[in-house]
């Protein structure tokens, strides 16, 4: 990036505007080009990486079939639903090129899927036509360990070639305001673009100290940008100024649409704050969706379907267990044997939540104190029911009643306190928790935050892995965190 602002003949000692002369009589006057000699378009690379990972597939299933398996039958197949799967998936995508866990979370999903299109080509026609289920996965192991190598070296290699400049993309930035200055830093810090910014250009003269404070170079006027466009000096360009002025934006835009370059709007200074956010289209208007649904509504349907499936199953499972626990509660002390309380749901709706009663009868307290350690409040049976969580088991009436979910952030009551403060009052983010339904478990409680809650420091770091899941669902997720929550409990030490 640096190389080319040199390329352009600017004298590094000046820090006023480069006048058009020194432009046009500097040694820049041929278009600029990396130390090799050459540049190299971004989609030959994302080319290269199909070739090679449909050299990778190809070699492994020769390897395999060096084995005596046979492979070849339907290694043709493999590849053409490896090579659609992959490009839906995103695997060949830009920010695919230079980030190593998309690129491959991506790649492995689309061979997988490849795979498993292959196992049910078995299952249906045979193995006069397919390759059988041991001999895939053999193939899908090796594939996928040839997949990743070839994948990280072509990497490897195109990092190498951006920071050699030998990637297209000479990029200008036309504004030299807070914006300008902004999206320079943007561009510096990301590892998803292949361009090279050769300097600042502008409509209106600045000062020889504006200039001189600028993070590059300072180039000229528009018609000093026109004429390294035409020399091949620039292949693209930012607009980076305020979008209340229109008037200015027009008039550049007009000017520069007459010369064979991109033309790309910068954000407004307000917009960096939410880089990152998803783009979409109203009515052909590009907007930023600065907060969306956590989850979409096949999302929400297939969360919906999971708990009650998993939870309806584990009421039948465990429905002697909760007899037994039920008689247990009723002989140890007196009292009912299920306890409700208020709780803070999805959207901050208060829903009451079921537990097995642990405390003895008529010692509610209000504002809420949490269980500690020796506290009298708890009986005997409720002290083996807090230790191994089975007291939470009554909750799986709540997921089946669409008050919870399976995996989720703990709800909490509404008065509960961490050092004198009530929850709500110590971060601001805490209501957004409440985003999605709350969890008989937990990201928080997998990772050690359960139990009482003595400091806002402890909360806060509760809230830090509650908003974490909110932000990373998915199924497997769940999945995973379901299967913590069993090690966790048998050797949790903080249940009272």
């Amino acid at each position: 990036m640096h190389d080319a602002r040199q390329r352009l003949g600017t004298d590094p000692a000046h820090a006023g505007p480069v006048p058009a002369e020194a432009l046009q009589t500097s040694a820049a006057c041929s278009p600029p080009a990396p130390r090799f000699g050459f540049t190299v378009p971004l989609q030959l690379v994302s080319v290269a990486a199909w070739v090679l990972d449909i050299g990778a597939i190809t070699i492994t299933a020769i390897g395999v079939e060096q084995d005596g398996l046979q492979i070849q039958p339907t290694l043709p197949v493999a590849i053409a639903c490896f090579s659609v799967l992959s490009q839906i998936t995103g695997g060949y995508d830009v920010d695919a090129v230079f980030q190593p866990r998309r690129a491959l979370v991506r790649l492995l999903h689309a061979w997988s899927a490849t795979i498993l299109v292959l196992a049910c080509m078995y299952v249906v026609w045979g193995s006069s036509t397919t390759v059988p289920v041991p001999t895939l996965a053999f193939w899908f192991a090796t594939g996928s360990v040839a997949i990743v190598v070839q994948r990280m070296a072509l990497i490897a290699a195109a990092r190498w070639l951006r920071r050699a400049g030998a990637l297209d993309g000479l990029a200008a930035i036309v504004g030299t305001g807070p914006q300008a200055i902004r999206l320079v830093e943007h561009i510096n810090r990301s590892d998803e673009l292949a361009v090279s910014l050769v300097g600042f250009f502008d409509d209106r003269d600045i000062s020889g100290a504006a200039a001189a404070s600028l993070p590059l170079r300072y180039l000229g006027s528009i018609p000093d940008l026109i004429r390294a466009i035409r020399r091949g000096a620039v292949t693209k360009v930012y607009l980076a100024m305020p979008w209340s002025d229109d008037c200015r934006l027009d008039g550049i835009v007009t000017e520069l649409a007459r010369t064979p370059v991109e033309i790309t709007l910068a954000p407004d200074i307000a917009g960096f704050a939410y880089a990152g956010r998803p783009i979409a289209s109203m009515a052909g208007l590009p907007v930023v969706i600065v907060a969306g649904q956590p989850l979409s509504w096949t999302q929400r349907l297939q969360k919906a379907l999971e708990d009650r499936m998993l939870a309806a199953a584990a009421l039948i499972f465990l429905a002697a267990l909760m007899l037994l626990i039920a008689i247990a509660i009723r002989l140890d002390s007196p009292g009912p044997i299920f306890f409700r309380q208020r709780r803070e749901g999805y959207n901050c709706r208060s829903f009451d939540i079921f537990k097995f009663r642990t405390m003895h009868a008529n010692c509610g307290t209000e504002p809420v104190v949490q269980a500690h350690r020796g506290d009298r409040r708890v009986t005997r049976v409720g002290a083996l029911l807090r230790r191994t969580s089975l007291d939470e088991l009554p909750q799986l009436l709540n997921v089946l009643a669409g008050h919870m979910s399976l995996v989720g952030p703990r709800p909490h009551a509404p008065a509960t306190r961490a050092a004198g403060v009530l929850f709500g009052d110590i971060s601001v983010t805490y209501a957004a928790r409440h985003r999605v339904k709350p969890g008989l478990t937990g990201w928080a409680q997998v990772c050690g935050w359960r139990g009482e809650t003595t400091t806002e420091l402890q909360l806060l770091r509760r809230l830090e892995h509650d908003l974490y899941y909110v932000e990373h669902w998915s199924i497997w997720f769940d999945l995973y965190i379901l299967a913590r929550t069993a090690f966790t409990v048998l050797g949790q030490r903080s249940a009272y």
